[in-house]
């Protein structure tokens, strides 16, 4: 099987939700589209998007698992972004004008022992990746199937929170991509560096609560790695179905 994309992902606010898309328009060192665009800082942080910060200045998933559960629907046209959540009435708003909102929606998500939701701030030049440099994560089905093999049963891609799924490689053979360049669609990436992972992985996308072990069954290959941060040297349009090589 020649391997292809058969999923394309967008987080348009920082562990507060992720989108299914067809396609998508990559430019050369930037991060995705619309994704991890917007990120909402806590009271202890200082981060006020005029520069990256990291995971640590933010409302997220591994501290609060509620936050699994939501999903987000984006409209480019307008800016509005719609929010749901099994335990929630949606929430349309601009993220921009009206991040008051959001957090009275999700703000009790939290739990009292974490660093309370205190503003939503937008990247000034780059969506708020984990990494120290615009990327975007490369997911590898093969892989994540081996991973259910462990746990026993079938798991949500959507607790790794990546962008691109390709399906057709072999188990883990995305972390021989590192420094290597890789043409998905029309665009050439460089994955940079695996994804190494935390307790978000745990939380049940359907339901917000945690359940399985994900780092325990990671654990068993002797890492607790799964993707790869991948950096765009070529821009270009990526859609559903389209070929993934190593060039």
């Amino acid at each position: 099987m020649t391997p292809h994309v058969i999923a394309i992902h967008r987080h348009p606010i920082k562990s507060h939700g992720w989108e299914v898309i067809e396609q998508v328009v990559l430019d050369a060192g930037a991060t995705m589209p619309w994704d991890r665009v917007w990120a909402v800082a806590h009271e202890r942080s200082n981060a006020d998007g005029s520069a990256w910060a990291p995971c640590q200045n933010f409302s997220r998933g591994s501290k609060a698992p509620g936050l699994g559960a939501i999903r987000a629907r984006l409209d480019e046209a307008t800016g509005m972004l719609t929010l749901s959540h099994p335990e929630r009435d949606d929430l349309t708003f601009d993220p921009d004008r009206e991040g008051d909102r959001l957090i009275d929606w999700a703000g009790d998500f939290i739990p009292e022992s974490r660093a309370a939701s205190a503003r939503v701030v937008r990247g000034a030049d780059r969506g708020f990746t984990d990494s120290d440099f615009p990327s975007v994560t490369l997911c590898n089905m093969a892989s994540h199937r081996a991973v259910e093999q462990r746990v026993g049963h079938m798991l949500s891609v959507h607790r790794w929170r990546g962008n691109f799924w390709v399906e057709g490689l072999a188990p883990w053979e995305e972390f021989d991509w590192i420094d290597r360049e890789i043409r998905i669609g029309e665009a050439v990436l460089i994955p940079r560096e695996r994804t190494d992972r935390c307790l978000a992985t745990h939380n049940n996308p359907d339901t917000g609560r945690r359940d399985d072990d994900i780092l325990g069954a990671l654990d068993s290959w002797g890492h607790r790695d799964f993707s790869v941060r991948a950096e765009i040297v070529q821009g270009g349009r990526v859609a559903l179905e389209d070929a993934v090589a190593r060039l």
